[in-house]
């Protein structure tokens, strides 16, 4: 059959797959399942694969064959499946294992489904289609704040890696994570720094993990877990303060309380460190972007460029000092207004 003249077929068999929201929530409910973890010694048969995850298995095969088209996963042979590449970081015992950073989140699928909302008036989704905001509603389902704690763990072990160079932690007596979830990366920090303490304040129900976390990474000696809220107070002294993906899950007003109540707590002669995702000034991709909308649909917040970041810096008495990129999130340090910078 004759096409068109002036038509490209193949950007629009591209503008296809990326409207498609079938792969997405296929990878995600395939490491719920943990499928790569039952294809870790080699390929099996669909019929093995719906048996050790207890489910139907002509179903399980319609899900694999779409994953195997996207390279996720491969048919070697009709009706058996194996690993891929891309497929090795949805391993659990993967060195960055991302497993857990794909969860099947009910709550955001159903508050993305009403992202219209959010462009009509620019407020989070959410909260009305819930009738509390994202953090309330995590408070009271103890499963989904879970993993969403398991998610930001398993993005912790990449991040670790690839901002240990970004700036000299080491050089910090008292690190203070603020908002900084059951402790994975602070945890993280004191293991690679040895002669390093840390605070830990985020929510009761949050850091109520932390202990294991923490003993687990041998660094429990060397914590202090502060339950409590970042808007009231702010554990006061310490010469390293460090907000990691935080301020983007507000507007900024809310982030700039943040800000001020580290402000207050810390010394002149500290630190503020910022680790999320800067937005870039040009129109190539970029995964702050992609973070950004969905963080407009379940907070209202937004994550912001260097810009909008030093403004929000500078009117909470802050003074931004350099923006490190690194191949993950961007490190952005700042000092008090007023102090002398030998950066």
């Amino acid at each position: 059959m004759a096409v068109e003249p002036g038509v490209d077929l193949d950007a629009l068999h591209e503008l296809t797959r990326l409207a498609d929201y079938v792969v997405p929530f296929a990878i995600r409910v395939a490491c719920d399942l943990g499928v790569a973890d039952h294809l870790a010694e080699g390929p099996r048969t669909v019929e093995d694969l719906a048996g050790a995850t207890g489910v139907h298995a002509p179903s399980l095969h319609r899900l694999l064959r779409a994953l195997a088209g996207e390279g996720v996963f491969a048919e070697t042979e009709p009706g058996v499946f194996g690993l891929t590449q891309l497929a090795q970081p949805l391993l659990t015992a993967h060195p960055l294992s991302l497993r857990a950073a794909y969860p099947l989140l009910p709550a955001d699928i159903n508050a993305l489904a009403r992202i219209d909302w959010c462009l009509r008036d620019g407020r989070a989704a959410f909260d009305r289609v819930y009738g509390e905001d994202y953090w309330s509603h995590l408070s009271r389902h103890p499963d989904q704040s879970a993993a969403v704690d398991a998610w930001m763990a398993s993005l912790n072990r990449v991040h670790l890696r690839t901002v240990a160079s970004a700036h000299d932690w080491g050089a910090a007596r008292t690190v203070v994570d603020v908002g900084g979830g059951n402790g994975a990366f602070l945890a993280g920090l004191l293991a690679r720094h040895h002669g390093l303490r840390g605070v830990l304040l985020d929510l009761p129900h949050v850091v109520a993990a932390a202990p294991g976390v923490l003993a687990e990474a041998g660094v429990a000696d060397r914590c202090e877990i502060v339950p409590g809220s970042f808007f009231e107070h702010v554990p006061a002294g310490a010469d390293l303060y460090v907000l990691k993906t935080v301020l983007p899950g507000w507007p900024d007003p809310q982030a700039r309380s943040i800000l001020r109540t580290i402000r207050a707590a810390m010394p002149a002669t500290g630190t503020l460190v910022l680790l999320e995702a800067v937005i870039a000034d040009d129109e190539k991709f970029d995964v702050a972007k992609l973070v950004d909308v969905h963080t407009l649909v379940v907070s209202g917040g937004r994550h912001r460029d260097r810009r909008e970041l030093a403004a929000l810096l500078a009117e909470a008495g802050f003074d931004l000092r350099r923006v490190v990129p690194t191949p993950t999130l961007t490190l952005v340090e700042a000092i008090p207004t007023g102090r002398e910078s030998t950066g």
